[in-house]
C-alpha cells in the first residue's frame, strides 16, 4: 500500500498521527502516512520516535522504502522494542535537529552541483557535512574558489521550491537529470522537481531548507582525485 509521504510537501513536519497497515518480516512499521523520510538518494532514512496506544515510545532506528518503486515506507523499529498492532493509531516524531541538518546539506549540495556543472556520479548527505562526486575531463579546482561562489548563492536567500512534471515532461527535458548514478524514479506518472530560484532545477525526492539563506555558512574541506575524470568535493556546516 503506497505510504502518503508527508515530508515531500513540508519538510518541517515534525510528528503525526498514523494509522499502522503492515508489519514487515525484518521489523519494519508500515503506516499509511509519514513525516520519515525514507533511505534514498544518498540522504539517510530519518530516526524518531514511534508512540504506542499505551503511551509508551519506542525508538525508529532506521527508514526505508520495502519495494523498488519506492512507494511504501517502513518504521524498522530498535531490536526488542515493542510493536504495535495493524490497525492501531500511532504517533511518530522525527529527531529534528538532525532532519534539518540534513535538510541544509542536501540543500547546499545543490547548490555545489550549480557551481560545478558537470555530471553527478555519486553523493552522500550528512547531519554536518556531505560531498558530491563529478565526471570532470580538467581537474582544476580551487576550495576557495568553490567557497566563494557558494557564499555568494547563499548570501541572495534564493526560495526554495517544489512542483510536480509528468516522466513524459522529464523525457523531453533530459538535461534536468544532473546524477548519472541516481535515476529520478519512472513509472508513477510524476516526477518531484526542486527549484532554487534562479539558481538550481533538478528533480530530487530529498527534504531542503526553504530558502538558502537557512544553510548558513558552508566550507570545502576537501577535494579527491577518485579516478581519471572523477573528482570527489566534500562540504561541510559551519
Amino acid at each position: 500500500m503506497p505510504t502518503e509521504c508527508l515530508f515531500r510537501d513540508d519538510s518541517y513536519l515534525q510528528t503525526c498521527d498514523a494509522r499502522v497497515v503492515a508489519l514487515t518480516d525484518q521489523g519494519g512499521i508500515v503506516l499509511d502516512r509519514t513525516v520519515f523520510y525514507a533511505n534514498s538518494g544518498g540522504q539517510p532514512g530519518d530516526t524518531g520516535t514511534l508512540r504506542l496506544l499505551d503511551d509508551n515510545k519506542v525508538n525508529i532506528v532506521d527508514t526505508i522504502y520495502t519495494d523498488k518503486s519506492k512507494t511504501e515506507i517502513a518504521h524498522i523499529l530498535a531490536p526488542g522494542a515493542t510493536r504495535p498492532n495493524v490497525g492501531d493509531t500511532v504517533t511518530v516524531a522525527i529527531d529534528w535537529d538532525k532532519r534539518y541538518g540534513r535538510m541544509r546539506m542536501h540543500t547546499a549540495l545543490h547548490l555545489l552541483s550549480a557551481v560545478l556543472p558537470y555530471p553527478v556520479t555519486g553523493g552522500s548527505v550528512g547531519d554536518t557535512d556531505g560531498r558530491l562526486d563529478f565526471d570532470i575531463p580538467d581537474a582544476g579546482l580551487d576550495k576557495d574558489a568553490i567557497a566563494a561562489k557558494l557564499a555568494e548563492m547563499i548570501a541572495t536567500d534564493a526560495a526554495v521550491s517544489s512542483r510536480w512534471i509528468s516522466d513524459a515532461e522529464l523525457e523531453a527535458n533530459p538535461g534536468l537529470v544532473k546524477t548519472m548514478s541516481v535515476k529520478p524514479p519512472m513509472g508513477t506518472g510524476q516526477i518531484r522537481l526542486i527549484e532554487i530560484a534562479n539558481l538550481d532545477l533538478q528533480p530530487c525526492g530529498g527534504t531542503h531548507v526553504r530558502t538558502v539563506g537557512e544553510i548558513g555558512t558552508v566550507t570545502v574541506t576537501g577535494i579527491e582525485k577518485k579516478g581519471k575524470q572523477n573528482r570527489r568535493v566534500r562540504i561541510a556546516l559551519a
